[in-house]
């Protein structure tokens, strides 16, 4: 089997709902990473990229790949496809441009993840009574579960997980803390110069402002102010807002190739895609999911989570990514190998582009840190876990 290996990783900042990319679409910031992805790869003729891979699942239906890749200005001859696994879009897409290469499908594919939460559009059930058409403004709403399994919200499912579990509102809220303190030491430290792309944001009066900085972080978070939060998702619940991911805009872009590609191109890689999994569990307690996506991810690559120098796990929920880390056997305080950086509770959480990001934040925290394994994983809605592990090369 070919080894697949990645030559580039960028991303976005993270932008808050609403906040600085509110009047971009989506595929004008993925076009914008695919763009940055291929010319900090070094690659001379993108014509020898065979595929575009991209995980979108909060817009209208459309190919997201086709169109951001006709963005970033690619030859109209490379083909696109998005992919919808929720929040493991983005390293779904990774994990299948890994596949095409190791299997000799392709020898150069980009992959990568977008979403916007703030031009996400509502979806209503067609009201049938009223038209005997669709309206063109309404959308059909998919199920993540079928009803008679369970489908709840995904505060509920961070409160399923929180009470079978035995999570105690306590250790969500120092979980939320601690992401905030290393993600505002992080972007103090300028640890996430490098890998992200700034983004010309145009203004109605005067030159366009560059975003550049992650918006979504409070560093005024305290322990005191956290307890003080109500629960949003049952009246006696301990799932917070500020234990509870963001809603967020955000894309990342990486390229990966054939090892033997990168040697004939005399390119460096950065990182080896060493093995991935997906696994299911109960919709109902779906932030579980990185247990056994994890678990099936290690036993490929033969490594055990002490093996891991760097672990990236989604904070859908502090409530769930304690629990995985209970069952994983980790140290969710261990500050230096989970997140090092921050999670999703305090840089955001831009749904398909989210493992995208964490993926490129591996990569450059395994080069910052002259680590050498890197875990990126996730739970998805609807009940699914994904797991990516890569090597520093």
């Amino acid at each position: 089997m070919r080894e697949a290996v990645i030559v580039s990783a960028v991303r976005t900042a993270i932008a808050k709902e609403a906040g600085a990319l509110k009047d971009l679409s989506p595929e004008e910031y993925a076009g914008l990473v695919i763009k940055e992805a291929v010319i900090r790869s070094g690659i001379l003729d993108p014509k020898i990229i065979e595929e575009v891979i991209f995980g979108h699942c909060l817009g209208a239906p459309g190919c997201m790949a086709r169109v951001a890749l006709l963005k970033a200005g690619l030859p109209m001859s490379i083909p696109g496809v998005t992919i919808d696994r929720q929040c493991g879009s983005g390293s779904t897409a990774v994990n299948l441009a890994a596949t095409y290469i190791q299997s000799g499908a392709a020898e150069v594919c980009v992959a990568g993840g977008v979403d916007s939460m703030t031009l996400a559009p509502f979806m209503v059930e067609r009201p049938r009574a009223a038209y005997q058409r669709v309206p063109s403004n309404y959308i059909h709403p998919r199920p993540l579960a079928p009803k008679e399994i369970g489908d709840p919200p995904m505060g509920i499912t961070a409160e399923n997980v929180a009470e079978r579990w035995g999570v105690p509102r306590e250790e969500q809220d120092e979980f939320a803390y601690l992401s905030q303190i290393k993600a505002a030491r992080a972007i103090s430290e300028g640890r996430f110069q490098e890998q992200i792309v700034p983004v010309s944001i145009p203004q109605r009066k005067g030159e366009p402002l560059l975003f550049a900085t992650d918006e979504h972080p409070r560093p005024d978070t305290t322990l005191e102010k956290l307890a003080k939060l109500p629960p949003v998702f049952r009246k006696d619940g301990t799932v917070t807002a500020g234990n509870s991911s963001g809603l967020n805009d955000g894309a990342a872009a990486l390229l990966l190739m054939s090892a033997e590609k990168a040697a004939e191109l005399k390119l460096k890689p950065l990182a080896a895609v060493r093995s991935f999994a997906a696994a299911g569990v109960d919709p109902n307690v779906m932030g579980i999911g990185p247990v056994p996506a994890t678990q099936k991810a290690l036993a490929k690559a033969g490594l055990t989570v002490e093996d891991l120098d760097v672990i990236e796990l989604n904070e859908a929920f502090a409530a769930q990514a304690i629990a995985c880390c209970r069952d994983l056997g980790l140290d969710w305080r261990n500050q230096e190998k989970l997140n090092p950086n921050g999670g999703a509770i305090a840089l955001g959480h831009p749904i398909a582009g989210s493992l995208a990001i964490l993926t490129t934040k591996a990569i450059y925290e395994l080069h910052r840190r002259k680590g050498r394994y890197a875990l990126i994983t996730a739970c998805c809605g609807g009940g699914q876990g994904v797991a990516t592990i890569i090597e520093k090369v």
